[in-house]
């Protein structure tokens, strides 16, 4: 092909000049299950919250790019229809090297009330996906589902494989150790919360309940119905790093000792270790504080506990079908691919991640330049580094990126040992690339626990895309992204964005410790967490939405 890209695609498709859809899927299509129906809403105006049924969120109409036409409704053809999990921070709460007494420093990315609770919680998103099934507003069955990033929170291969059964199915006992519960929130220390225990606590004084055997219950198997469509799977920083942030071999065996740290009397001593988290020169004085000991609890060891390389990582998805990854990606080195989303689009999963250590992120010379042939190949129009109009006789091709890192959390250029050589590049780098290509319609990402939608616009329309970047399922409000591309038949594509909540119920007894119970009370948690954010839902911008890019 020689036309332009955008629409002759589209035409190749099949759809006409007119835009006149060849099949009308909007007639499946439903919004039951969705937060166009109804959304979690807290009771009361301070303190802790329960949360109740309140109303939906409206698709809000975004024309930054592009200004919508009327009647697009009636000449709407759905391309694809997926669903975006992120963040979900599988979490072996009883591990002995965690840093939870640094969350009055670092906040929930260090300690979260709900941690306990994670799998339940994923596993209720689950649910949710296979009881929804279609897109809301085309009606078309849902072509797969990918998650963003961090689906462990302490790279561990338990953790990876309850992971991997809650995708895929099967039984799981959230629990590593002793039979019983032994992590920080049964251990009698003030600044977590003892939901056990009658005595006070900083959380029980925000207002969080006392819930006998909540840890018992949390600890227990249960089945997860795993997902209905295939899935994908993008690499985070929690997955390669040691929480996140610090480079593996520093303090590896800790994870399978039975020592573990719940805090220094000095705090002092705990902004040192939290230094350690930010700059790299700060790591050495941290590994000694940490070697010196501080409040130790005996905890039982467990070798599942064991930290996973970026290779196991790949190879572990591999037995059940790869979820995007290939024998060719099983060394750890290359850890990106490319996939079918639907017929004439393809899907990009990048590797932002960086195992110089840190959670911020950046991308390697080598990967830009391998995304840069991978657009330029199904791309019959692009653009050079000069902004000189490139044509070939192509075959074109819609394109959607993933990664787990933002445009703006891509600032960790320091080198990677996969590729030490390898000149690391940050996410401006990224954007020039994406800016190039009018193929590209979205980049979806995660990381910042956050919902926002970004228009990266550029002075010729066809060149501008949309950055999607989805909040996390750790954390309130605990959303998955549904997103569905559509040709409006006008010279505009709709991309919709619905955002979808756990299948429990918002508001359950407290002394239910049924699995829908525990991933409701997982809800109220996350809402309640004493370091929660005030905008992980981002405005009405940034949830429902219509997206129009340009197709000429």
């Amino acid at each position: 092909m020689t036309g332009f890209n955008r629409r002759s695609f589209l035409l190749a498709m099949g759809v006409g000049a007119a835009g006149v859809p060849l099949l009308d899927r909007q007639a499946f299509a439903s919004t039951a299950g969705t937060t166009l129906d109804v959304t979690a809403t807290p009771i009361g105006t301070s303190g802790y919250r329960r949360l109740a049924a309140g109303p939906g969120w409206p698709t809000v109409v975004r024309g930054d790019l592009v200004q919508a036409k009327a009647n697009r409704e009636a000449r709407r053809q759905a391309l694809t229809s997926f669903v975006q999990f992120s963040d979900m921070h599988i979490c072996d709460a009883q591990s002995p090297l965690r840093f939870e007494y640094l969350h009055p420093i670092m906040g929930s990315s260090a300690h979260r009330p709900q941690e306990a609770l994670t799998t339940q919680g994923s596993t209720s998103l689950v649910r949710r996906v296979n009881a929804v099934r279609n897109g809301p507003l085309t009606g078309r069955p849902f072509d797969f589902l990918m998650t963003t990033g961090d689906n462990t929170d302490n790279h561990e291969n338990i953790e990876l494989d309850w992971f991997l059964t809650i995708l895929n199915g099967g039984r799981i006992t959230p629990n590593t150790g002793d039979s019983r519960y032994e992590g920080v929130q049964n251990a009698g220390i003030s600044t977590f919360w003892q939901p056990d225990l009658s005595g006070g606590d900083d959380y029980k004084a925000a207002g969080f309940p006392q819930l006998r055997g909540l840890l018992d219950a949390a600890v227990r198997e249960f089945t997860s119905p795993g997902l209905d469509i295939p899935w994908y799977s993008t690499i985070g920083n929690h997955d390669d790093s040691v929480v996140g942030a610090l480079p593996d071999g520093l303090l590896d065996s800790w994870y399978t000792g039975r020592k573990k740290i719940v805090g220094f009397g000095d705090p002092v001593q705990n902004a040192k270790v939290a230094q350690a988290f930010r700059d790299p020169k700060a790591i050495p004085e941290a590994m000694a504080i940490l070697a010196s000991g501080g409040v130790v609890r005996t905890v039982t060891p467990d070798s599942r506990r064991r930290l996973f390389s970026t290779g196991e990582y790949v190879r572990k998805h591999l037995p059940t079908g790869g979820h995007g990854y290939t024998e060719a990606n099983a060394d750890g080195v290359d850890v990106f691919y490319t996939f079918r989303m639907a017929p004439g689009v393809t899907g990009i999963s990048m590797d932002t991640t960086n195992l110089a250590g840190f959670s911020t992120g950046s991308i390697g010379l080598h990967q830009l330049n391998w995304i840069e042939k991978t657009l330029k190949r199904n791309s019959s129009l692009y653009y050079d580094w000069l902004g000189l109009p490139q044509r070939q006789d192509v075959t074109d091709e819609l394109f959607v990126l993933f990664s787990h890192h933002t445009s703006t959390t891509m600032g960790n250029v320091l080198p990677d040992k996969r590729r030490p050589l390898d000149p690391r590049m940050n996410g401006d780098a990224l954007l020039n690339l994406l800016h190039r290509f009018p193929n590209v319609l979205a980049w979806v990402n995660g990381h910042t626990h956050r919902n926002v939608i970004t228009p990266h616009r550029h002075d010729t329309p066809s060149r501008s895309f949309w950055e999607i970047n989805t909040a996390a399922h750790a954390d309130y409000p605990q959303h998955a992204r549904v997103i569905e591309v559509a040709d409006n038949g006008d010279g505009t594509l709709s991309l919709f964005t619905t955002l979808l909540e756990a299948d429990a119920p918002y508001r359950v007894d407290y002394d239910d410790r049924t699995d829908t119970g525990l991933a409701s009370l997982c809800r109220e948690f996350t809402y309640n967490d004493i370091h929660s954010r005030t905008n992980p839902l981002g405005t009405p911008l940034d949830r429902n939405t219509e997206l129009l890019v340009s197709v000429r």
